[in-house]
């Protein structure tokens, strides 16, 4: 039997099964090899006694032979055959067959062999020297289905000399055949057979039923308990205990197992009490975010209107400012008062502006609006805008535009957005001397991705996560955030809005920097910005130029699979 056969016998049923299976099995396979072990060897035993028996008939068949042949009265000869036949035993005195043949089976005077069986046992006896038991038949001890043949060589002795006078010592004189009959031998056999064969019985049905109450109540029963303790427990029944008194291992299991529950049971008051606290905790959370999310929807509207309402008086600044700055009659002090004072208003300006476009995007009012532009000629153009800047700290711009890069839809002043805080911020964080390289390429066939890498102070690894919160800058020493001091002008809001306006336009950002060795910002945009709805006249123009949109990037993939 293959190991998959026996366990696809034992592998899906019960314990108690498999132990019957396997002890049963096992006390089967020991007491069959015992007791056909012991038969084997009673029977040897059993017939190893004629082959004694018809050894010690060697001596009282020659000497009666000799007597036989003796010139003695006829008197006496009676006499001795008659004492010869009462002591043998009575089964060989009544079945029993013997004789005493030649140095020559076929020589005149000698007594013929009767078969080939007597002629094979001969040559072997004259050949070897040693006796010959007939093995062809009945396991070996018998011929014709009656007798055991036994055949014995007779050498010459010095008394042998007397008479035989024309022989050496030690040369064949003859051989004895002696024939027992079998009947009482295999009676005897049979009835220890079938002695055997009895207590075979009886011994496995005592073993088979000691087999079952060792496994039904020592092994299996207290693994019941175990399981329907276990069943009870799985039903919330936590104050169950296992009830195992076997003095064993199977009572330290349930002693573990016990052990477990209370574990479990102070376990689960300690979560029913922790679940109360968690509750109460968060209904005050529920609470305390309800009370957020007001106070964050007031500091929207609050930086709404008061972005709004700053506006108005600054632009009357700047604009009062510029008309003063083209009077004639300043001197040059005056006039480096009204430039710090326009420069100011401008700085309050862009940091109202980036206040306003974070609340529009937190609020959720920002507009997508897309239109069909050439990528290349947006970034040429961002390029060139912030190439004076740069030149003024030294700072070489390059710009590397592959040919390959279609007619996008996407929404032009975010994207315009994007690029100019993301250059403005290479020129700040670079220092002089430096350089910005700015690229373009396809990413897949339906994206597009924009990196700005620059040479300048880098941001720590710990800190990159941190660059796209709001009010949070780099600095020389890491990202300043809490501190008022600054190492560099602006909000801390660039970074943030360009993040909020990639994922408005289905895209994103991702920084690679090493600190001390400059930063790499990519933006991934698709090159058909489809988050619009089509419901008025407008959205429906915007959606046939969607669907030009599709079709030129289409031609132009399939030209550049043809390339």
């Amino acid at each position: 039997m293959s190991y998959k056969t026996f366990k696809k016998l034992l592998g899906e049923t019960s314990l108690e099964r498999k132990c019957r299976f396997l002890f049963g099995g096992g006390l089967m396979l020991l007491i069959s090899g015992s007791f056909y072990f012991y038969a084997q060897l009673n029977g040897w035993i059993i017939r190893q006694q004629n082959v004694e028996t018809a050894r010690m008939l060697i001596s009282p068949i020659v000497v009666e032979k000799h007597l036989a042949l003796a010139k003695v009265d006829v008197e006496y000869l009676d006499l001795i055959e008659l004492m010869s036949t009462t002591l043998k035993p009575e089964d060989v005195r009544e079945d029993g067959r013997w004789d005493v043949m030649g140095p020559d089976p076929v020589s005149e005077g000698s007594s013929r062999p009767s078969d080939e069986t007597d002629l094979t046992a001969f040559y072997e006896v004259k050949k070897t020297g040693q006796e010959y038991i007939d093995f062809h038949s009945k396991a070996g001890y018998e011929s014709n289905g009656e007798f055991f043949r036994y055949y014995a060589p007779l050498n010459a002795t010095e008394n042998c000399l007397v008479c035989h006078q024309k022989n050496s010592e030690g040369d064949l004189l003859g051989m004895v055949k002696i024939m027992l009959p079998l009947k009482k031998t295999e009676s005897t056999l049979a009835k220890n057979n079938a002695i055997l064969l009895a207590m075979a019985i009886v011994t496995s049905f005592f073993a088979m039923l000691a087999a079952y109450v060792i496994v039904r109540y020592v092994i299996v029963k207290p693994v019941l308990h175990l399981k329907d303790i276990s069943n009870e427990i799985a039903h919330g029944k936590l104050d169950l205990r296992a009830d195992i008194r076997t003095g064993d291992e199977f009572e330290e299991l349930s002693h573990a197992f016990n052990r477990m529950l209370r574990s479990l049971s102070n376990a689960r008051d300690g979560l029913m009490e922790a679940n109360v606290k968690l509750d109460s905790k968060v209904e005050e959370l529920a609470q305390a975010n309800l009370s957020l999310y007001e106070l964050n929807n007031l500091k929207n509207d609050f930086l709404a209107t008061m972005s709004h309402e700053l506006r108005t008086p600054l632009n009357s600044i700047l604009g009062f400012s510029d008309l003063l700055d083209t009077a004639t009659n300043l001197n040059d002090k005056q006039h480096r008062y009204l430039k710090n004072i326009t420069a100011s208003g401008k700085h309050l300006l862009a940091l109202i502006n980036d206040i306003l476009e974070l609340a529009k995007i937190e609020s959720g009012k920002m507009e997508v609006r897309p239109v069909e532009f050439s990528m290349t000629d947006l970034i040429s153009e961002r390029v060139d805008s912030i190439r004076p800047l740069a030149e003024r700290k030294n700072i070489d711009v390059s710009c590397q535009m592959p040919s390959e890069i279609p007619v996008v839809f996407q929404d032009y002043g975010k994207l315009q957005q994007i690029l100019n805080n993301l250059l403005s911020n290479a020129v700040k964080f670079t220092p002089e001397g430096g350089q910005i390289k700015v690229a373009v390429k396809r990413v897949g066939s339906s994206k597009v991705s924009i990196s700005v890498e620059d040479n300048g102070i880098g941001i720590p690894v710990e800190d990159q996560e941190l660059i796209f919160e709001k009010f949070r800058q780099g600095r020389s020493g890491g990202i300043n955030g809490d501190n008022l001091k600054r190492d560099f002008e602006g909000t801390g809001l660039g970074l943030s809005i360009v993040r909020e306006l990639c994922r408005l336009l289905d895209g994103d950002i991702h920084l690679k920097s090493e600190f001390g060795r400059g930063s790499t910002f990519t933006v991934t945009l698709p090159m058909i910005c489809e988050d619009f709805v089509t419901h008025s006249d407008e959205d429906h123009s915007r959606y046939q130029t969607i669907e030009r949109a599709r079709q030129k990037l289409a031609d132009f993939n399939s030209m550049a699979n043809q390339n």
